[in-house]
């Protein structure tokens, strides 16, 4: 019990601690988290609840590897914010599980999914057979989106006695200035076709638009700075 004083203080400033660099961070919910942001957390918190049990640590120390820690998350926030291309090794790429109705099953085994796995994801939206997903997108934080097929949709087309029409996708053609090759592709588009939609909307180059997204039949949409 002698220690007990210390604890109590240690414990306060290293809750207050945690708790100012994760506002700071702006990581306000758990669905933000990427793997790398979970694992950074648990050694924060671990690098806390060490120091609170070792007598040689206090509150300087305990303040001194926050403080490192949290400037190093910092950092790395930033980098991925400037420099897209770290953003594949730090945060991660969303992968299209089911394209068009059919698993991707490359895709599966590079993101470690088994087919048990992604069928509990897809009942969490709603989607009780694999048959009615027309594209799923496994996101960076381990979460499922769904298209689902146009007569599974809600209400269904099938309920209105409407003809179904094919989903189409949404790409995203220009994040944060640069256009996005690998998109351009899969929507069977070329840079020469993408200039021609942005000079129809006056926009001069592809470094004066925050976000473009295109899907068939409708009109690029374009989002400058």
């Amino acid at each position: 019990m002698d220690n007990a004083g210390s604890i109590f203080i240690e414990t306060i400033f290293g809750f207050l601690a945690l708790f100012l660099i994760t506002k700071f961070l702006g990581k306000t919910q758990i669905t933000q988290l990427t793997a790398f942001d979970f694992i950074s957390a648990l050694i924060l918190g671990e690098l806390v609840g060490n120091a609170l049990f070792d007598d040689q640590a206090g509150l300087f120390e305990i303040g001194y590897a926050v403080i490192l820690w949290g400037v190093l998350l910092y950092v790395t926030e930033i980098v991925t914010q400037k420099y897209k291309k770290s953003r594949r090794l730090l945060e991660g790429m969303p992968a299209i599980i089911i394209n068009k109705g059919q698993l991707q099953k490359e895709q599966m085994k590079k993101s470690k999914l088994d087919i048990n796995q992604l069928q509990h994801l897809l009942r969490s939206k709603g989607a009780f057979s694999v048959n009615e997903v027309a594209y799923a997108i496994l996101e960076t934080d381990g979460s499922i989106s769904v298209m689902k097929k146009s007569l599974d949709q809600t209400p269904t087309r099938q309920d209105m006695n409407l003809q179904p029409e094919e989903p189409l996708l949404a790409f995203t053609l220009i994040s944060d200035g640069e256009i996005l090759y690998d998109n351009l592709d899969e929507a069977g588009l070329n840079e020469k076709w993408l200039y021609t939609e942005l000079a129809k909307q006056e926009v001069h180059s592809p470094k004066d638009v925050f976000f473009a997204e295109w899907k068939e039949n409708h009109p690029l949409h374009i989002q400058p700075y």
